[in-house]
């Protein structure tokens, strides 16, 4: 059974350490994967910016993401009505048990409860199995995004029923 809770300040270091566990198989991937690795090894500081929801499977946390609102702050490539995602993750252990879908959907419920006209996240190609998940939940990339480290990102975006503009051009709307 999955439990799907709101993030505490004391899953902080379990967050963390769950982020390098999900990322360190693109270690390769990433040009500056010491810098890269910095950043994601501080997965808990993005509760700033959202709201960190986590997963716990058998007493552990098992995923993580973070979901930021609309008319929040986020990276210029999204509009700022939209509800995005970040930093999805599950721990190696614990895929294929439908944690990355489960995590998705809280977010696309707090972004329907939030009134998004729409939902998005970035993500590379890298990710062989998160991508088309996304997809499959009805993302359509519209636009590039920038590449981090070497990896490049594009923009994907779910219309929630306000967003019809979003057409999937290549080019933000």
């Amino acid at each position: 059974m999955v439990l799907i809770r709101d993030y505490q300040p004391r899953d902080a270091a379990q967050v963390d350490a769950l982020a390098l566990r999900a990322f360190d198989e693109f270690r390769n991937d990433f040009v500056d994967w010491p810098a890269f690795r910095k950043k994601i090894a501080n997965m808990s500081a993005l509760g700033s910016l959202g709201e960190i929801i986590v997963a716990e499977a058998d007493g552990e946390i098992a995923g993580a993401v973070v979901y930021i609102g609309p008319g929040a702050p986020k990276a210029e490539f999204f509009r700022p009505e939209w509800s995005v995602m970040r930093m999805l993750v599950v721990s190696p252990e614990a895929r294929g048990r439908g944690i990355g879908r489960i995590l998705a959907e809280e977010c696309l419920r707090r972004a329907k409860r939030d009134g998004a006209p729409a939902f998005a996240l970035h993500t590379s190609e890298l990710m062989k199995v998160a991508l088309p998940m996304y997809q499959r939940m009805g993302f359509h990339k519209v636009a590039d995004g920038p590449a981090i480290h070497g990896v490049a990102y594009g923009i994907y975006v779910k219309d929630l029923g306000g967003a019809a503009e979003c057409t999937g051009s290549g080019q933000l709307p």
